[in-house]
Formats: structure tokens, C-alpha cells, sequence
């Protein structure tokens, strides 16, 4: 089956599971060593169908989260479209991807992902951050909550409601509330310097604006953005790690 994925982490994840993907974004950059003579077809949010047709693809994966209604809608072959708000969702969607492209790694990883929702959250260490990449400043104290912060100007953040959110929550950190229910609520960082502050290096880069970071006087550290919001294969690999859940599934 000739797929175009418009989703990077399925992307990365149907190409390890030995799926047949023929078509990608501009940001589907893993695994490096296999996406090279992919043709890029445009971006998560913009496509060209042009391009998609040339490639005579059977079918366009999609994800409610990355791509737009319109891509969808506008879309001139067969598609099919995931949501993984969640880790349970990510089991469910893994299943889904298993059956529709008869894959048995799919299925194998969504059994993997399954074993994860059922294990017992890790407990949370500050001085030790999942994805730690470097501080911002140092934490002066423990901090019972913290808040992950995925842009700048304004400053976005992400609740429970979220795979990030249920990422971190599998993890043990505890997600400030927010008092409008929103996946991902713009706040004033001022607001919060009770919580220990998580900045991703995805999708807004804050690893290059450290100093900035620093002037502001906030305490936390840069994480690696790809491994807590890249669903699939990827973050069942991270969390396998934090879990001590390191056995493949049989």
C-alpha cells in the first residue's frame, strides 16, 4: 500500500514498522537515513495535491491535531485521519494503523503502548527531568507542579487534556491548572513562578533563545520537544525507558 503521511511522527513510525510511504511534510525529518528519497509534498498545515496525485498514492494519513479540517476535506484520494489526544487514544490509533495496513510491528507497538497505560506513573524528580536537554536556571526548591510551555509571544502552554499532558502525567509531573478549560491556554509566565517551568525545543525553538530565557529569571530547563509530543513508536521508546518498562512486547 502506497501511503503519503502529512503526519511527521507517523511518518517516523510507519517507516520503522516497514510500511510503504511514498510522500511526507517538510517536517517528517525521521529516520534520517530513510526519508531522503522521500518526495516532500508540503507542510502539516499546507499541501499540495498536485504533487500528492504524481505519486498515485492508495491513501493520506492525517491527524486531527497536525492538519487543518480543509486538507481533509480538499483531499482527492482516500485518507485516513487519527486523533491522539492521549496515551490510551495512541494505543487505540496504533491498533487502528495495525489492522488498516496489516502491519504486525503496528500492532506489536500498540501492545507495548497498552503495557504503558497500565503501569503506575513514575515518580517525579526536578533535579532529574525526562528529556532533559539543559537548565534555564537551576530549581532553588521542589517544586510540586511545573508547566510546559510549547511558544513564546505569547507564551503557550499545555494542559491534561493533551498527549503532552498525558505524557507528563505518565511520567509523574504534576500540570498546574489552568483556570480556562483549554488544550493549550496562553498565559502570563509572571502568573506562575510557583511551578517549575518546562520549555520544549519543539515546535518554537527555545533552546536557541536561552539567555533570553534566563534574563526573564525563570526556573526550569529545556526538554526535548520531540519526546514528548512525537506519538508512535518514538515516545513509546521514551517512556518505555522512564517506566523501566525496557522488555518488547511478545
Amino acid at each position: 500500500m502506497r501511503v503519503v503521511s502529512m503526519v511527521p511522527s507517523w511518518t517516523e513510525t510507519l517507516l520503522k514498522a516497514g510500511v510503504n510511504v511514498v510522500g511526507r511534510t517538510r517536517f517528517c525529518i525521521h529516520p534520517p537515513q530513510k526519508i531522503t528519497n522521500i518526495p516532500i509534498v508540503g507542510g502539516t498545515k499546507e499541501v499540495s495535491w498536485e504533487l500528492v496525485m504524481d505519486l498515485k498514492p492508495d491513501i493520506v494519513l492525517l491527524d486531527q491535531e497536525e492538519n487543518p479540517l480543509e486538507m481533509a476535506e480538499e483531499c482527492p484520494v482516500p485518507y485516513l485521519a487519527t486523533h491522539v489526544s492521549s496515551l490510551e487514544a495512541l494505543q487505540k490509533e496504533l491498533e487502528r494503523l495495525g489492522d488498516h495496513f496489516r502491519n504486525a510491528n503496528l500492532l506489536e507497538w500498540s501492545a507495548s503502548c497498552l503495557d504503558i497505560v497500565a503501569a503506575p506513573a513514575a515518580p517525579w524528580n526536578s533535579q532529574k527531568i525526562p528529556g532533559f536537554m539543559e537548565w534555564v536556571k537551576k530549581p532553588s526548591q521542589n517544586y510540586e507542579e511545573v508547566i510546559y510551555l510549547i511558544w513564546k509571544k505569547p507564551w503557550m502552554s499545555v494542559s491534561s487534556q493533551t498527549y503532552i499532558g498525558s505524557v507528563l502525567e505518565k511520567l509523574g509531573a504534576k500540570i498546574t491548572h489552568f483556570e480556562h478549560d483549554e488544550k493549550y491556554p496562553v498565559i502570563e509566565v509572571e502568573d506562575f513562578k510557583k511551578s517549575l517551568f518546562l520549555f520544549s525545543s519543539e515546535p518554537f525553538p527555545f533552546h536557541k533563545k536561552i539567555q533570553e530565557l534566563q534574563a526573564a529569571d525563570l526556573e526550569g530547563a529545556i526538554v526535548n520537544g520531540e519526546a514528548y509530543s512525537w506519538f508512535g513508536i518514538r515516545s513509546i521508546e521514551f517512556l518505555r525507558e522512564h517506566l523501566n518498562l525496557r522488555k518488547e512486547h511478545n
